[in-house]
């Protein structure tokens, strides 16, 4: 932890972390689900790294960048630390070598273009990557993702893709105050990967469902969310540029 860090921020840090934490594990136990079923990850957009630090040396181990160019700054100050690295956010296809050495998993996944340069990428160092597959569930023309009644013939053409390891779905529910007006965009995730599991396609793992978020993450794990991204609600209100 740096110094700029005042102590009562830091103890802030810890306790709304731990808020969150036991608010999934509540929500985990009442839908009947086992207990660890569901992971938070720390959205971290903006987020100096003192800060995420505090999150992780409290137990957080797993977090996601929105922006590229956040990813490796992060990265390099938070070496030291053992936790998990996806990216959240869009990607465009000139960032992808920016971002591949950096994250184990891609939750954003939404274009073939995108999943034939990933795959270029990823062969020429012989690796491969985690990636889910985002579906826009709520119809709003401003968000990403496929739509779902695509999402079986995308599953299977990204599954071609030897490099890519289709490990799930995510998505982003429909904004409201209310999360019963979120819950049929989260139930549809929930439907569309069981359509995919149906398919039986070579190679598809639909073990992540990736969706909820503060305001809504009680109702996502009812519905089968299996990775609930939670910032401001632990880190304080975002910074901006």
């Amino acid at each position: 932890m740096t110094d700029s860090l005042e102590s009562g921020d830091s103890a802030a840090i810890r306790d709304r972390l731990q808020a969150v934490q036991e608010r999934i594990t509540a929500a985990t136990s009442a839908a009947g689900r086992e207990p660890g079923s569901v992971r938070l990850l720390l959205a971290t957009k903006t987020v100096p790294p003192e800060r995420i630090r505090v999150a992780i040396e409290a137990g957080a181990s797993l977090v996601g960048e929105n922006r590229v160019q956040e990813v490796r700054p992060k990265y390099e100050a938070l070496a030291d630390l053992d936790y998990e690295r996806h990216f959240i956010g869009h990607l465009q296809s000139n960032k992808i070598n920016a971002l591949v050495p950096y994250v184990s998993c891609i939750q954003s996944l939404d274009r073939l273009s995108l999943a034939n340069k990933l795959q270029a990428r990823l062969e020429r160092e012989g690796e491969t990557r985690e990636v889910l597959i985002q579906v826009n569930t709520s119809g709003e023309e401003s968000k990403f993702g496929i739509e779902p009644g695509d999402a079986v013939d995308f599953a299977r053409e990204v599954a071609s893709r030897d490099a890519l390891v289709v490990t799930g779905l995510m998505t982003i529910g429909l904004f409201s105050d209310d999360p019963e007006v979120t819950r049929p965009s989260l139930a549809t995730l929930r439907e569309t990967a069981e359509a995919i599991r149906q398919a039986s396609i070579d190679g598809i793992e639909m073990r992540e469902l990736s969706m909820g978020m503060s305001g809504d993450l009680d109702v996502a794990i009812e519905e089968g969310s299996t990775i609930v991204r939670v910032g401001s609600a632990v880190f304080g209100e975002r910074q901006t540029s």
